[in-house]
């Protein structure tokens, strides 16, 4: 193969390369970037995530999803949020979120700044997105970043386990209480 005959993916492509991948990857400018392995305290985190959003959600047309699913931030860019709300129609064999309304990054040391700064504001370009949600795994601190009227985005930081995350769009309240359960922090 010519270094002349490398192109970048296009959806369909990438979809299907990845499909029989071990890893996971991101799409980034036509190429795959793959995603680093977090340690145990993310994934509690984003475990417990999706346990207090799965439970508020039953029954409803809103669900869940982790970072085996897409978002297309711009077009052909594909980014895998830790976990995240759609609330569009649900394509069993499909591998992107229909109509993403919430999601969540939760800090690792290897992405860190790259999650809180450039993966936020592609996030935020996302017409359906109505809340960002960055969580820092070392203590309870959240930022909820929330679409106001007119597509202004309005930061709000709780911090402490007796704080609430409140997520309007979806009509859900995430106690922080829950979303570091069996976690322990220094004081």
């Amino acid at each position: 193969m010519s270094l002349l005959d490398i192109q970048p993916f296009t959806l369909d492509a990438f979809f299907a390369w990845q499909a029989e991948q071990d890893e996971r990857y991101e799409l980034v400018g036509g190429f795959p970037l793959l995603r680093p392995f977090a340690p145990m305290g993310h994934n509690t985190v984003v475990v417990n995530i999706l346990s207090v959003i799965g439970r508020q959600l039953r029954g409803q047309t809103c669900r869940p999803f982790t970072a085996n699913v897409g978002i297309e931030t711009f077009p052909g860019q594909i980014r895998r949020p830790d976990a995240g709300i759609d609330c569009g129609s649900f394509d069993p064999e499909g591998y992107l979120a229909a109509e993403p309304v919430v999601v969540f990054e939760v800090l690792s040391p290897v992405t860190r700044d790259f999650d809180r700064l450039r993966k936020v504001e592609e996030y935020k370009r996302v017409a359906t997105m109505r809340h960002v949600v960055v969580v820092e795994p070392k203590r309870p601190q959240v930022l909820v970043w929330s679409r106001a009227g007119e597509g202004q985005w309005q930061p709000d930081e709780i911090v402490g386990l007796d704080g609430t995350i409140r997520l309007v769009a979806v009509s859900l309240e995430l106690p922080l209480a829950e979303l570091y359960d069996r976690l322990t922090f220094e004081a």
